[in-house]
């Protein structure tokens, strides 16, 4: 009993990619309203929409390959993360340029983890390059290191060469495995990172709580205008199709407006608060 609890402590001390991204794009001010229902319907609304996005390509056939159906919702992922990271700036931007003072200030502290937020997916994108470029030798490749002879002739030149050259082969073995695990590290963190900074709008929450219900509507309707120009998925039937593209964004909607009321109704946060008016 004691043995196993000793390897299920082990087990959580050991570095999470995944956990590391939500500590760093997930909301964690604690000078931060937090409402339980409201988290809890940003949860659903995401488990909603991954379920009706796998309910539909199962469904229905799909008009490309899997492989462009999964790099076409990749891209759609880094899409919608460049609008909520431009429309982050500029709200937040506005929000410190037009707040009254002491605000505008108290804002700007408050950068802190937005900025956390916005760098993690680039970190994890630059260890997924660094890594990627480690196993395809750019980096360095045992053609490069050449023959030596680390023993400095004490077994000949010949058997000190040999030695050698096996304990470099053993050493770029190992390194391309902890690059392995490294990549695979990166990309479970990267993507967590682009999901769940998504789902908070990259902290910007941090900065006020009235900012992720502004900036979702946003990003939805966005991706809808991007899904409407680049055509459907999948081989659905016209109605079923438009239903699920604006179920999305009117549910989002709904939901912001919602989370706006509540967090005025109950915590007496307001639009006026966010500017100090």
């Amino acid at each position: 009993m004691i043995t196993r609890q000793r390897l299920n402590a082990h087990a959580r001390s050991v570095p999470n990619p995944i956990a590391a991204a939500r500590a760093l794009t997930g909301p964690s001010d604690p000078d931060r309203i937090e409402d339980p229902v409201i988290a809890w319907m940003q949860r659903g609304r995401t488990v909603l929409g991954l379920v009706a996005v796998t309910w539909l390509t199962l469904a229905y056939p799909l008009r490309e390959g899997r492989q462009d159906f999964v790099l076409g919702k990749l891209e759609e992922l880094l899409i919608g993360c460049a609008v909520v990271v431009v429309a982050s700036v500029i709200g937040v931007g506005l929000c410190i340029i037009l707040a009254r003072a002491p605000l505008g200030r108290v804002y700007t502290r408050r950068l802190v983890g937005p900025l956390l937020a916005l760098a993690a997916p680039v970190l994890g994108v630059g260890v997924i390059w660094l890594a990627t470029a480690a196993l395809k030798g750019d980096l360095i490749s045992p053609s490069d290191v050449g023959p030596h002879d680390i023993t400095f002739g004490l077994f000949g030149s010949f058997l000190g060469t040999i030695f050698t050259g096996l304990l470099i082969m053993l050493l770029f073995v190992v390194a391309a495995l902890v690059c392995v695990v490294a990549l695979v590290a990166a990309v479970l963190f990267t993507l967590a990172a682009l999901v769940v900074g998504l789902n908070s709008c990259f902290r910007a929450g941090d900065v006020h709580e009235v900012l992720p219900a502004l900036l979702s509507p946003l990003l939805v309707w966005s991706l809808f205008g991007f899904q409407l120009f680049d055509g459907p998925d999948v081989a659905a039937p016209p109605e079923v199709l438009y239903t699920f593209m604006l179920g999305g964004p009117l549910s989002v909607s709904a939901l912001s407006l919602w989370e706006i009321r509540r967090l005025r109704t109950r915590y007496g946060v307001t639009l006026g608060s966010l500017l100090g008016r």
